[in-house]
Order: C-alpha cells, then sequence, then structure tokens
C-alpha cells in the first residue's frame, strides 16, 4: 500500500483501551517512545488490532501545535 502522507513511524502495539466508541492505541516505537493513537471502536475491530502487532502510525496533517512553559 502507498500512501501520500510521509510522516510515518512504525512500531508494535504495547497497549489497547476497547471504550464504546474510541479505542486507545499505544505504539511502542524501536527507540522506546511511545505514540498515542486515538481510533474508532469499528476501526480497531476491523484491523483486528492486537497487542504485539506491527503498526505503522501514519500522521497527515496541516496543523501542529508546540507548546512552551515557562
Amino acid at each position: 500500500m502507498q500512501l501520500s502522507a510521509r510522516n510515518q513511524l512504525k512500531g508494535v502495539i504495547k497497549a489497547i483501551t476497547l471504550g464504546n466508541i474510541m479505542a486507545e492505541i499505544v505504539i511502542q516505537l524501536p527507540d522506546g517512545q511511545e505514540v498515542v493513537a486515538l481510533i474508532t471502536f469499528t476501526s480497531s475491530e476491523r484491523l483486528n488490532l492486537q497487542i504485539g502487532d506491527q503498526v505503522t502510525a501514519i500522521f497527515k496533517s496541516t496543523e501542529v501545535m508546540v507548546g512552551k512553559e515557562g
């Protein structure tokens, strides 16, 4: 599968928290950092996501916010 989104991070699913409508997916990157994605419950079922699965977090956005304290 080819995508137009260039920002792609490969990792392994570390945790899944299922809600009624949304699912929180924690993806551990090779360097130990984590990315958390919120997707629909239906999408998590359709993809049959399981802890330990190799996945790719794909970012397609026109806006990134940065904050700094102090």
